[in-house]
C-alpha cells in the first residue's frame, strides 16, 4: 500500500507539471537529458558552458567561472509559439533565443533579475530596431522561483508578443527583419553569458553582463506549438 501511495503521489506531481503546458504545445526538451539540443561551438560567449540535467530541468552556469555559452536546439523554427518555466538566480546574466543562429545571434529575451531587465527583448550581436521593456513584470513576478514564459514570433518581418506567468508583458512588429540577409528560420537558445566582473577580492559585482560564481539558470516544460509558415502578421 505504500508503494503504490508514493506511486500515485508521483504521478499527481507529474500530472501537475505537466498541466503547465498549454494544450497544442510539443514537448523539445524529454526532462531526461539533452537529446535535441547541442552547445554552440562557434559563439563568442564561450564554449565550455556548464550544461546539465537535473530533476526534469536544464540547469546552466559557469565552469570554469568567467565561461559562457549558448545551449541551440537541433531543430530551427520560423512561425512558432514557445512555452518554458524557468528558475534564475540572482546576478546572473542570460536569455532565450529565438530564430538563433548557430553562433548565437538572435532576437533575445533578456535574464537578468540583478539589472532588472528580465523580459526584455533586446539583440544579441545584431541590433533590435524596436527593443522592448518588460515594464509590469513585477506584478506577477516571484522572485527566486519558476515563472512561465511564452513567446509567440510571426513572420518574415518579425512580430513578437511576450507572455510571462499568463500576463501580455509587450507585443511588436519589427519595422524590418533585423537578420543579416534577412533570415526567417533560426534555433531556441539559452544563454549563459560570458564574464570577467566578477572580483573575489573585492566580493562584488558589475550589475551588467555578471554572473555570481555557483549560479544557475533552469529551465523545464520547454514546449513550441509551430504556427503556419506562410503565417504574416
Amino acid at each position: 500500500m505504500k508503494l503504490l501511495l508514493n506511486l500515485l503521489i508521483l504521478l499527481l506531481l507529474t500530472n501537475c507539471t505537466m498541466a503547465q503546458i498549454p494544450a497544442g504545445f510539443k514537448q523539445i526538451f524529454n526532462g531526461k537529458n539533452l537529446k535535441g539540443w547541442h552547445i554552440s561551438r562557434t559563439t563568442h560567449q564561450g564554449t565550455t558552458p556548464d550544461v546539465r540535467v537535473e530533476d526534469g530541468a536544464i540547469v546552466l552556469t559557469q565552469q570554469p567561472f568567467g565561461q559562457g555559452g549558448v545551449l541551440l536546439s537541433d531543430k530551427k523554427y520560423k512561425n512558432f509559439e514557445l512555452y518554458l518555466e524557468a528558475k534564475i538566480d540572482s546576478f546572473t546574466n542570460g536569455g532565450i533565443f529565438i530564430r538563433s543562429s548557430e553562433s548565437g545571434i538572435a532576437y533575445q529575451i533578456e535574464l537578468d533579475d540583478a539589472a532588472n531587465s528580465t523580459g526584455n527583448l533586446l539583440g544579441e550581436r545584431m541590433p533590435v530596431s524596436k527593443s522592448m521593456q518588460a515594464t509590469d513584470r513585477a506584478k506577477v513576478w516571484r522572485p527566486n522561483d519558476w515563472n512561465s514564459f511564452r513567446i509567440r514570433m510571426v513572420g518574415d518581418i518579425p512580430h513578437i508578443t511576450l507572455w510571462i506567468n499568463g500576463e501580455q508583458m509587450w507585443d511588436v512588429k519589427q519595422p524590418k527583419n533585423d537578420f543579416t540577409a534577412g533570415v526567417t528560420t533560426g534555433m531556441i537558445g539559452f544563454q549563459s553569458h560570458w564574464t570577467t566582473l566578477y572580483s573575489p577580492a573585492e566580493l562584488g559585482w558589475n550589475i551588467l553582463d555578471s554572473w555570481a560564481p555557483g549560479a544557475q539558470h533552469r529551465f523545464r516544460n520547454i514546449a513550441i506549438k509551430e504556427l503556419p509558415a506562410d503565417l504574416q502578421e
